[in-house]
């Protein structure tokens, strides 16, 4: 099994995406353990010492200002994640808790928290265990990070609460601790704010979301192609030098994808010939620019995910010259614009696609093809209600696309005036990613189709191998209308599984 060691400097994207999707197993290294046992060093010296220090001695977030005496402390830190484990709704997906609890691991690991080494070994030794701590949906605000969700997670370190076993099974914390070997944490000074005060579960989520994305732009240029082919356009938008006049790097990208997938077609150029056209339109023109602009996105969200992969997220953190300060790291601001950005720029290749489809399925504007791509229309519907289902995905993914961080709403007593919502951001991300991909997967199902109807001639080598690795998936071609809903589910496993991606780079090689 692939192994993911953690070190002080951060982690790759590729790190998060083995431990939460691939569970891969972690180590810590001997650097890692090292700085751990530095920046404990200090954090006990302070406990020792009368003066008060925020998150050693003192209470939290508006109860700061009391100063808490030695014989209190443990019970300190307990109280924190035990009150701040306030989740509620519906479970949070497996792999988000475990790149949740493995990128505070990260943070712990960078000597900046105060964290004992043995807290940071029981937290790998969970992962590695396969056990997943029970966190809802609500409960964070994505300032001072995501609280509640990383209190669950706390909260399990500790033997208590509910959390799910390698089989699935949620259980008793304490029991599946004990079946492995797991010793729970009895957490001391800073430990338990430590464990809960960073932005790992949205920066998880970006992880995740740029992952599926980057799938996704090549399986829309992919499907933008297909659409061109069956509606007859002309390539000729996509040529080079056309793109190099406005060298935006992602509408580069998006039209050599596209031109990749056309190589050797003999669907394109017939623009001219029985109902001429002079353009085609703005949803199949067009396609480059508003992908391209998404992929660009893309790079930017990428960049600040890097960022972040890098930071130590925490308050207070221990410096190396031995202070223990106060800081605004944990504000979720620079993630949550990310998030937005991306489920804006997601909803808009959604739209697209979607004008793609609708124009596929129109016989007054698909030149040629017959309504709704049915084989005998009046008595057969087609595709006509799988357009619906993907108009009904596109306005979800309008509403979606309304930016949480652009709200605030005040907490603790108005010491935290001033919050992210970046949790939100990411969740609504997600359920975007998940539509999308069904969007893309109701236009591969329209475009084959549609590319099968126009006999005589051949589609292009790269369609020709994705139309059938699709039907080879169990995405039935045209023929009498049948129950819809199972080839529809076959096309989005087809998308979401990047057997679309795969097809079509076993004829073009690579795509960007």
């Amino acid at each position: 099994m692939h192994t993911v060691v953690v070190g002080t400097s951060g982690l790759t994207a590729s790190d998060v995406l083995a431990v939460a999707r691939g569970g891969a197993r972690i180590e810590l290294s001997a650097e890692a353990m090292a700085a751990l046992a530095a920046a404990r060093e200090i954090v006990d010296a302070l406990a020792a010492k009368p003066d008060p220090v925020y998150g050693v001695s003192t209470g939290f977030g508006a109860l700061a200002t009391r100063h808490i005496s030695q014989e209190l402390r443990a019970q300190l830190q307990r109280n924190i994640v035990r009150s701040h484990a306030a989740g509620m709704g519906p479970r949070v997906e497996r792999e988000v808790v475990r790149a949740l609890m493995f990128l505070r691991l990260k943070t712990v690991c960078s000597g900046h928290t105060g964290v004992r080494p043995e807290v940071a070994q029981t937290m790998a030794d969970v992962l590695n265990a396969g056990i997943t701590p029970v966190v809802h949906e609500y409960g964070s605000l994505g300032c001072s990070g995501d609280l509640a969700p990383l209190s669950h997670c706390a909260l399990t370190l500790m033997g208590e609460g509910d959390a799910e076993g390698p089989d699935g099974v949620v259980r008793p914390a304490g029991e599946l601790l004990a079946e492995h070997g797991i010793a729970p944490v009895e957490l001391r000074e800073k430990e338990g704010l430590a464990l809960l005060n960073g932005t790992d579960g949205m920066l998880g989520m970006l992880v995740m979301a740029l992952a599926d994305l980057d799938t996704l732009y090549k399986s829309a240029d992919i499907t933008a192609a297909l659409t061109l082919e069956a509606l007859l356009g002309t390539d000729k938008v996509l040529a080079p030098e056309l793109h190099a006049i406005r060298p935006h790097p992602g509408q580069g990208a998006s039209a050599a994808n596209m031109l990749a997938v056309l190589k050797g077609s003999q669907l394109t150029g017939h623009h001219q010939d029985d109902a001429p056209r002079v353009q085609d339109a703005y949803s199949v023109r067009c396609a480059p620019q508003v992908a391209g602009a998404g992929r660009d996105t893309l790079a930017h969200a990428r960049l600040v995910a890097e960022r972040e992969l890098a930071s130590a997220v925490d308050n207070p953190v221990v410096l190396p010259d031995g202070r223990v300060e106060s800081n605004g790291n944990f504000h979720g601001a620079p993630v949550a614009y990310v998030l937005d950005f991306l489920a804006i720029a997601a909803a808009d290749l959604g739209s697209i696609a979607e004008r793609r489809t609708d124009r596929l399925l129109d016989k007054n504007r698909s030149h040629g093809l017959p309504p709704f791509l049915a084989d005998d229309a009046g008595v057969d519907s087609g595709l006509m209600i799988a357009q619906y289902t993907q108009a009904a995905l596109v306005s979800e993914m309008k509403r979606l696309a309304v930016p949480a961080s652009a709200d605030s709403i005040p907490s603790s007593a108005m010491q935290e005036d001033h919050v992210s919502m970046g949790w939100s951001a990411a969740r609504k991300l997600r359920t975007a990613v998940d539509n999308l991909t069904r969007i893309i997967a109701i236009e591969l199902y329209a475009a084959t189709r549609a590319i099968e109807l126009r006999e005589g001639l051949t589609p292009a080598p790269a369609s020709q191998a994705v139309i059938e690795a699709v039907r080879a998936a169990g995405v039935q071609g045209p023929g009498p209308d049948r129950f819809l809903a199972p080839d529809l589910a076959a096309a989005d496993a087809f998308v979401r599984g990047g057997d679309l991606v795969a097809a079509a780079e076993k004829v073009t090689g690579p795509l960007q």
